[in-house]
């Protein structure tokens, strides 16, 4: 994933890395034991979204926590008459809109160095971040200066739209149908894609990958 980056772009992958690394603590959990390779591992990931961005887009939190392996998380949901029902999910990442990004370190270490396309929960889960950094994780980051808010919905919309009538007909998605979860997580899983499996991306949803180079202002490192 990093290896087709120019001389110009892995010096600026290594400054924002540091950068990373100063400014965000990468935190062990459960006996966890995280070492400078692993927290470099994550940081240098991170930082490919943000390679040709503001480091604002990383602004107002401060850690990474890594789980040994999948975690379980409840989450308390209330129901259309009110009852309130708790749900137990086991997750591989999770990010909070003002809090940490929480990740597998056995996801990481496996996608990190055996990579496979379409999925890489460092990227997933810090394209949250970037797209919470307006105060709601809804698929619409703040966008560059001179792209249209209205052209990006447009493409993500029709995109999502015809994913979650292939998931709803019982039909093979022609990406991960976790994107049909919602607006939010589309736009997450094609972050995966456009960085890890750009080819896959652009046959199938041309306008979303044209906006993501827009956004990112470089051709999918893959």
């Amino acid at each position: 994933m990093l290896q087709e980056l120019d001389a110009v772009q892995m010096a600026h992958l290594r400054e924002l890395t540091a950068w990373f690394l100063h400014s965000k603590a990468i935190n062990g959990v459960q006996g966890l034991e995280v070492t400078l390779a692993m927290r470099v591992a994550v940081a240098a990931q991170a930082c490919l979204l943000i390679l040709n961005l503001d480091l604002d887009y990383f602004d107002n939190w401060v850690e990474v926590v890594l789980y040994p392996g999948a975690f379980r998380v409840n989450h308390e949901q209330r129901d259309a008459i009110g009852l309130v029902h708790n749900d137990t999910n086991v997750l591989s990442g999770e990010a909070w809109l003002r809090g940490p990004v929480i990740l597998s370190w056995d996801d990481v270490e496996r996608e990190t160095y055996h990579p496979q396309p379409g999925r890489n929960v460092v990227l997933h889960e810090f394209a949250h971040k970037l797209d919470g950094y307006n105060g709601v994780a809804n698929g619409l980051p703040p966008l560059r200066r001179g792209m249209s808010r209205k052209r990006w919905a447009e493409d993500f919309s029709a995109a999502y739209d015809t994913l979650c009538m292939q998931v709803a007909a019982g039909e093979t998605p022609f990406i991960n149908p976790y994107a049909a979860t919602s607006p939010a997580e589309f736009f997450a899983v094609a972050c995966e894609y456009f960085f890890t499996a750009p080819e896959i991306l652009r046959n199938c949803c041309p306008g979303v990958h044209r906006q993501m180079a827009l956004l990112y202002r470089q051709a999918a490192v893959h």
